[in-house]
């Protein structure tokens, strides 16, 4: 039998949600990305607490999230990307990797699951959403 229209929507989210362990952390994907929002209201529906990648899934709705700051990523590829563009070979360029993090945190979210985040975790918080 088919599954309605509103199970199939979610079906690319189930297995992200971690309906046995009380909370989800869901890994980046542009697939995840694409349905940010329909993620972020399932966990909501079902009260459930999730920590994202990036700080787009908490301005979403999401408790919270932590992970690279993409903006300060895609300078460095600027870089990057001139360095190979004016003859650089790409095996003499170094590796990029992360080197900022931001903590992203819900309080909207937060009071809404019933949630009480520690202080300590307020104040080190890059953004706290109200």
């Amino acid at each position: 039998a088919a599954l309605p229209a509103s199970t199939r929507a979610q079906q690319p989210a189930l297995p992200l949600i971690g309906f046995l362990s009380g909370a989800s952390a869901a890994p980046f994907a542009h697939l995840v990305a694409a349905f940010r929002q329909g993620l972020v209201s399932l966990a909501a529906r079902h009260k459930l607490p999730t920590i994202h990648e990036f700080r787009e899934f908490a301005l979403a709705g999401g408790l919270m999230s932590y992970g690279t700051l993409l903006s300060a990523m895609y300078r460095r590829i600027g870089v990057y990307t001139g360095r190979i563009l004016k003859a650089a070979k790409p095996g003499d360029v170094p590796v990029l990797q992360p080197t900022r993090f931001e903590l992203v945190l819900n309080l909207k979210t937060a009071r809404a699951l019933g949630i009480t985040i520690p202080q300590m975790l307020l104040l080190r918080a890059d953004e706290v959403i109200q």
